[in-house]
């Protein structure tokens, strides 16, 4: 522990040079007040020696005068190694340039040290993980969703208005064609049935009773007994009385379709899928037929209306195998056949698609009206063909990847030519082939050096390595 030597605060405050760090403050004896000083943790002998002016002001003790105080304080021997100290001290007095200098040779003395231990870190060893070159399938498929629907439903509406006074069909009733299904109360139909057959009956009447006075009006014309005037007035009654005649045989036959249609009946052999009425309601059939019930014919044969973009419907073409899932089977693969593509165009929010239409067998009875199905369209396949995982297309030694391809990769793309790595010797090698169709998962090998069998690199992985370094390598 240092302690407090006589005189070595008496040195003034001004710029001096330290060479060992501060363990305690002391005051200033010399009539500095505020003045504080640090002694190093050396022998109190030699503290004074660490801490000397370089300046002289007005009123301060000069270097001379420094020395003889310490002569006295350290004696001969304390006072020439003072002495030696304060020559060394002395050339290390630099200037603010070269103390900047200084700086910067440290400074890239510790950039050197570090990139050189940069250089020397253990790097990770590569690790290639790779597939087998195998023949087999590659198809190319269009994907989209679509809505099961039967493939024929009839929408059984009314033609009259009126009340549902009977009801005969229900969800999922299997119907067949002529069926009742319900009916509207028929009273007032048949009244106005009833009204036109009356009014038939008078006007027949009438044309019958015009008839004989006509035969008697022509014997007396005959005769010319009465005037001619006369006789063509009731020949005029006779065929007006016949078209009144006519016209009450066609209300009477209007009445009779409109009291028919009071019964609802079944139009086709099917199933009720949805019914809209129920007994008591009334049935306004004035401006818009309402839709009463909804017929399937065959639920055993389904489609699917599928929404396909307008970038893909050029390679759609009707016969195309295709395979669906639903949510309620998702692990079960359905299959169809495009049967229909339609030409009319759907627009929706400036997205324009098109109705492929797949056709589906449904034997078990699986698929229900309005499920959501996610249909995959075969546009191409080939099968039998040399095959590669797509990630062997891109694959790069060291996992270089490019943002955007290159000219040399676009146009390389563009003729079909691709490339490739494989391992000879445990190190990657390029090979350029020239690839076909493609799918999800695979693409095909057309030409190139590739062979069944053989292996390609599909990615790395980098593991520790103890003793291979980067860079630099020492024989010692």
């Amino acid at each position: 522990m240092a302690r407090r030597v006589a005189g070595a605060c008496d040195v003034p405050r001004s710029r001096v040079l330290v060479a060992a760090k501060p363990t305690r403050w002391c005051d200033d004896p010399a009539g500095y007040p505020g003045t504080r000083r640090w002694l190093p943790t050396f022998w109190p002998a030699t503290a004074a020696l660490y801490a000397w002016p370089l300046t002289e002001s007005a009123g301060v003790p000069s270097r001379e005068s420094f020395k003889v105080d310490r002569l006295s304080l350290l004696g001969t021997e304390g006072h020439a190694r003072a002495a030696r100290w304060e020559a060394f001290h002395s050339t290390l007095h630099l200037t603010a340039a070269g103390r900047k200098f200084m700086a910067l040779g440290a400074l890239l003395l510790m950039l050197a040290l570090g990139g050189l231990w940069w250089a020397m870190r253990p790097t990770a060893q590569p690790v290639y993980r790779l597939a087998t070159v195998t023949p087999g399938t590659v198809s190319r498929s269009v994907t989209a969703t679509g809505t099961v629907n039967p493939m024929l439903t009839i929408i059984i509406g009314s033609y009259v208005s009126g009340v549902i006074s009977n009801m005969y069909c229900d969800y999922n009733t299997r119907v067949k064609k002529g069926e009742l299904c319900a009916k509207i109360d028929p009273r007032p139909y048949q009244a106005a049935l009833d009204q036109a057959r009356g009014q038939l009956a008078r006007d027949s009447a009438q044309l019958e009773g015009a008839r004989v006075n006509l035969a008697r009006y022509t014997e007396l014309k005959d005769q010319d007994s009465i005037a001619r005037q006369t006789y063509e007035d009731q020949v005029a009654l006779v065929h007006q009385l016949e078209g009144s005649v006519q016209l009450d045989r066609a209300t009477v036959e209007t009445a009779a379709v409109n009291l028919g249609y009071t019964n609802i009946v079944s139009p086709v052999d099917g199933t009720v899928v949805a019914r809209n009425i129920t007994i008591g309601q009334t049935v306004a059939a004035s401006f818009q037929t309402p839709t009463l019930f909804l017929i399937a014919t065959d639920l055993t044969k389904m489609q699917v209306d599928t929404n396909v973009s307008e970038s893909d419907i050029g390679a759609i073409k009707q016969g195309d195998p295709a395979t669906f899932t639903v949510e309620a089977f998702s692990d079960r693969a359905f299959q169809g056949t495009v049967v229909q593509v339609r030409q009319a165009p759907q627009t929706v929010q400036n997205v324009v698609t098109y109705d492929v239409v797949v056709g589906a067998s449904n034997e078990l009875f699986l698929l229900k009206p309005g499920m959501t199905a996610t249909v995959s369209i075969v546009t191409d396949r080939r099968e039998g063909v040399l095959r590669i995982p797509n990630q062997a297309l891109r694959f790069s030694p060291g996992g270089l990847r490019a943002a955007q391809p290159g000219p040399s990769q676009a146009s390389s793309h563009a003729s079909g030519n691709a490339q490739v790595w494989i391992l000879r010797s445990g190190k990657p090698a390029a090979l350029t082939i020239a690839t076909g169709l493609a799918d999800d998962t695979y693409t095909e090998v057309r030409a190139g050096e590739l062979r069944a069998g053989d292996q390609v690199i599909i990615g790395e992985q980098r593991v520790a390595g103890g003793s291979q370094s980067r860079g630099f390598h020492f024989g010692f």
